[in-house]
C-alpha cells in the first residue's frame, strides 16, 4: 500500500510524541566510534570532520567526512556520518543511500540500522521502516527502552500506512508503557476507530480523559464510535460535549450538524454547518449539507450558491449534485436537472432516492420507459446502511489541509 501522505502529515505530532521519549529524534544517533578504527586511522581529516560535526557545522563537516573517503572509499564510518548531517538537516531521503552503503561496509555497526529506518520512515518509507525495526526489535532485550522505543516506531509506521488493525497492538503496549502520553492515546484510538474496534475507541477515550478532561477530539472520536454502533444519541452527546470543549476544532461543528441533519432536527442543524462554514468557509460538505437544509425548511432560493461552491471545492459530492438536479427541475431546467441527476446516479448508483427522482424527472418529461425503468431499479434495489458520522468526517478530512508538521525534538549524539 502507499503511504496516504496526509496521514502521515497528521502523524507528525505522534512522532514528535515519540522524540520527547528522549531516545528517539528526527535524526537518530550519530554513530558509535569505532575505537579500533579511529586508532588506526587518526589523521587530521577525521579529527576535523568529527569537531565540525560536534560544532553543528553540517556543510563543513559534510566536506571533511568527504575527504576521508577520498583517501579511504570504503570507509563506513564516514558514510554513516554523511548520513547523519543529511538527516540532522531533514533531508531524510539523501540519507537512507548514505546509511544504506555504511551497512553494506560494516553491518555491525551500532546504531546504524535504527537510524536508517529513522531515516526511512521520516522520508515516507514507513514499509521499508517497518522491514528495518522488525528484526531490530526481536533481537532488542524485552520490555529494554530500545523494545518499547521500537514497538512505538512500528506502531506508527503502520498507522502511517493505514494499517489500523495491525498498529493496535504496538500502539496498546506504547501507551502502556508510558500512561502520561496523550498523543499516543489519540493513535490508538483513531487506529481502533478506523480498524472497527469500536468498544477500545471508548476505553481508550476513558483514558484519555483521565490526561485531558477537554479534548475535543478525544469526544469527536467517542461519537463517531457511538454512531458506528448505532447509538445515535450518544454520538450527539459527544459532539455536543466536543462543541462545548473547543468549538474550532476542525469538523467538530459539521459532525454535530450532519448527526442533527439525520435526526432531521434541522433549524439546529443549520446552525451547527454554519457554524463549521465561520471556522473553515471552503468546507464543501458543510456547504452541501447546508444547502440541502435549506431546502428542507423551505429556503429554496438559499441553496444554488452553496451547492454550487460545493462542487467547485470537491465534484463528488453526491448529495449537491442531487440537490442541484431537484432545484433545476422545479425550475423547468430540463437539461441542467438531468446533467446533474445523472452525475449523481454515477457517484452513488445504488442509492434509491437518486434513481426515484430520475423516474420523476423522465415522467414528468414524458419519458415512460426511462421512467419505469428507473422506478425498477428504486424497487430492486436494497439502499446501503445510512452513512454514518465517520465516513462523512473522513471524506472531509480527506478534502481538509493536512496538519503542520510537528518540528523534530533537539538532536544528540
Amino acid at each position: 500500500m502507499d503511504l496516504d501522505l496526509k496521514r502521515l502529515a497528521h502523524l507528525g505530532i505522534f512522532l514528535a510524541a515519540a522524540m520527547a521519549m528522549g531516545s528517539v529524534n528526527g535524526a537518530g544517533q550519530a554513530p558509535v566510534v569505532n575505537q579500533g578504527q579511529a586508532a588506526a586511522a587518526a589523521d587530521d581529516q577525521r579529527k576535523t570532520a568529527f569537531a565540525l560535526e560536534q560544532q553543528g557545522k553540517n556543510a563543513e563537516a559534510e566536506t571533511a567526512w568527504r575527504a576521508v573517503l577520498q583517501g579511504h572509499p570504503a570507509n563506513a564510518e564516514a558514510y554513516a556520518h554523511l548520513g547523519f548531517l543529511e538527516a540532522r538537516q531533514e533531508r531524510y531521503t539523501e540519507a537512507v543511500p548514505l546509511y544504506r552503503k555504511a551497512l553494506t561496509l560494516n553491518p555491525a555497526m551500532p546504531g546504524l540500522r535504527l537510524n536508517l529506518g529513522l531515516s526511512l520512515f521520516k522520508s515516507g518509507a514507513p514499509k521499508q521502516a517497518i522491514q528495518t525495526f522488525l528484526p531490530l526489535l526481536k533481537s532488542a532485550p524485552p520490555s529494554s527502552p530500545e523494545a518499547l522505543r521500537l514497538t512505538t516506531l512500528i506502531g506508527l509506521a503502520h498507522y502511517g500506512l493505514g494499517e489500523y488493525a495491525t498498529a493496535v497492538p504496538y500502539l496498546k503496549q506504547a501507551t502502556a508503557a508510558d500512561p502520561q502520553n496523550l498523543p499516543f492515546r489519540l493513535a490508538l484510538a483513531h487506529s481502533c476507530l478506523w480498524s472497527k474496534q469500536y468498544q477500545c475507541v471508548l476505553d481508550v477515550y476513558k483514558e484519555i480523559l483521565s490526561l485531558n478532561a477537554e479534548s475535543a477530539e478525544a469526544d469527536m472520536l467517542a461519537g463517531e464510535a457511538l454512531d458506528e454502533m448505532k447509538n445515535t444519541a450518544g454520538a450527539t452527546e459527544q459532539f455536543r460535549a466536543a462543541v462545548k470543549a473547543d468549538p474550532r476544532e476542525p469538523n467538530v461543528h459539521f459532525g454535530l450538524g450532519y448527526l442533527l441533519w439525520g435526526l432531521m432536527q434541522y433549524d439546529e442543524a443549520a446552525q451547527e454547518l454554519q457554524a463549521e462554514l465561520a471556522n473553515n468557509p471552503d468546507h464543501a460538505q458543510a456547504l452541501a449539507y447546508l444547502a440541502d437544509t435549506d431546502m428542507r425548511l423551505s429556503h429554496p432560493e438559499a441553496a444554488p450558491p452553496l451547492l454550487e461552491k460545493a462542487i467547485r471545492i470537491d465534484p463528488g459530492i453526491e448529495l449537491a449534485h442531487l440537490d442541484l438536479g431537484i432545484l433545476d427541475a422545479d425550475a423547468g431546467h430540463k437539461e441542467d436537472a438531468l446533467r446533474e441527476l445523472k452525475i449523481a446516479e454515477k457517484l452513488s448508483p445504488d442509492d434509491q432516492n437518486v434513481h426515484w427522482r430520475l423516474a420523476r424527472f423522465y415522467q414528468a418529461t414524458g419519458r415512460k420507459d426511462e421512467a419505469k425503468a428507473e422506478f425498477d431499479k428504486t424497487r430492486s434495489l436494497q439502499k446501503a446502511a445510512d452513512e454514518t458520522i465517520f465516513k462523512k468526517l473522513h471524506e472531509a478530512q480527506e478534502k481538509g489541509k493536512p496538519a503542520d508538521k510537528a518540528p523534530d525534538a533537539p538532536l544528540s549524539r
